[in-house]
């Protein structure tokens, strides 16, 4: 059964475990708050060791069919807008190579006529020879389509489900497939059927109460520990940022809310990755590292040919979905000009991020995974080079 069929049920009626999550987020003194810290940071290092998993975004096409009221790519929002071909995609996925990431997260917005599912396998196959490690942050998929991608290379899946309050997810969302609620909070299943060994959720926080988007939250990472057992899962918090439409946030959540989240999800599920991405400030990204956080983006940019100038020549411009077409000027090339998702926070580059890490005594892990794990790529690990930490040196 479902999580879209039980979440009513499982917050009306919740479990003893989801009652103690909850009251792991009522309003706490400054000494309570400092203890949750201590226990999730003893319990961070028992799991995860003094690692933290280093990730980048790669942004494949701002082209969207939706309009999501929060979102900078939605489709009435009169922005530049450009897809990737293939070999710019590549160049992208070299840059990032080039700063040592070997695990990176294709980004798209839902458009089928941009981004289809033989669109994003041949991106996977082609960047299997530059990346050791890809995950999909795309539109939701049927079981039967999300297997060809698996086969192409992706080990991961990422679908946040934005908010799980269904009254303020049906006024945010106006049009487009992602209007259907059920169909989005399922995704997460019918992708581990197709065998995505990593699996992500998360909340924009923002759009509603915080607490109770939590224990919604919570209340799905119980499911997926049950149903999915064989994926590893990860949560990720993200915190409305600028982008185009000037959305503002409803809700308050400030950062002594988010750290409070992130030590009740740390004491609840230990096992489970947190994931704390440059939308949020360096001071706070800082303080968060040794406390519950197990992977981290760093250097982002959360346009396609961000990293590179990619695609600069092909972009254009679409006003309530209507393409229009732009000449961008010369100088601009070498710089994208296509818009941004949301503006990052945190702009320090990798090299940075990496460097403060190492200054509290964790480790930066830019590769955990190779396919010849599992045989498919015999020798491949021994060819790696000697800084870039395997597996089985990260206990998994």
């Amino acid at each position: 059964m479902s999580f879209s069929t039980l979440i009513d049920s499982a917050l009306a009626a919740p479990t003893p475990e989801l009652r103690a999550f909850r009251q792991l987020l009522e309003p706490c003194s400054d000494p309570a708050l400092e203890e949750m810290a201590r226990r999730s940071a003893a319990l961070t290092r028992r799991h995860f060791g003094r690692t933290m998993r280093m990730f980048a975004p790669l942004y494949l096409s701002n082209e969207c069919v939706n309009n999501c009221a929060y979102c900078g790519f939605s489709r009435d929002n009169a922005i530049l807008r450009v897809t990737l071909e293939i070999e710019q995609v590549a160049a992208e996925a070299r840059h990032l190579a080039a700063e040592g990431f070997r695990n990176v997260l294709l980004v798209a917005g839902e458009h089928p006529k941009f981004v289809s599912g033989g669109y994003l396998q041949q991106c996977l196959e082609r960047l299997t020879r530059e990346i050791p490690s890809l995950s999909l942050e795309v539109a939701p998929m049927e079981t039967e389509e999300y297997i060809p991608l698996v086969a192409a290379g992706a080990e991961g899946l990422v679908v946040y489900q934005e908010t799980y309050d269904r009254s303020v997810y049906r006024e945010l969302h106006t049009a487009g497939p992602k209007k259907d609620y059920d169909w989005r909070l399922e995704a997460p299943e019918r992708a581990y059927a197709a065998g995505f060994r990593r699996l992500g959720v998360g909340v924009l926080f923002g759009l509603s109460d915080w607490r109770g988007e939590a224990e919604a939250l919570a209340a799905h990472l119980f499911h997926l520990q049950r149903v999915c057992w064989t994926s590893q899962i990860t949560v990720s918090l993200p915190r409305l940022r600028p982008a185009a439409g000037s959305f503002e946030p409803r809700c308050s959540f400030e950062d002594r809310d988010l750290t409070q989240l992130i030590c009740a999800l740390r004491i609840t599920f230990p096992q489970i990755g947190i994931i704390l991405s440059t939308r949020e400030h360096a001071p706070l990204r800082d303080a968060m590292a040794p406390l519950g956080i197990t992977m981290m983006s760093a250097g982002s940019h959360t346009e396609p040919g961000g990293y590179t100038g990619q695609g600069a020549d092909q972009i254009h411009q679409t006003v309530k979905g209507k393409k229009i077409e732009v000449s961008i000027p010369a100088s601009a090339c070498g710089s994208t000009s296509a818009t941004e998702q949301f503006s990052i926070s945190d702009d320090r580059t990798p090299a940075d991020v990496a460097a403060m890490l190492q200054s509290q005594g964790l480790e930066p892990v830019w590769k955990d995974w190779d396919e010849a794990i599992l045989g498919k790529d015999e020798g491949r690990i021994k060819n790696e080079k000697t800084q870039e930490v395997t597996a089985e040196s990260v206990g998994i």
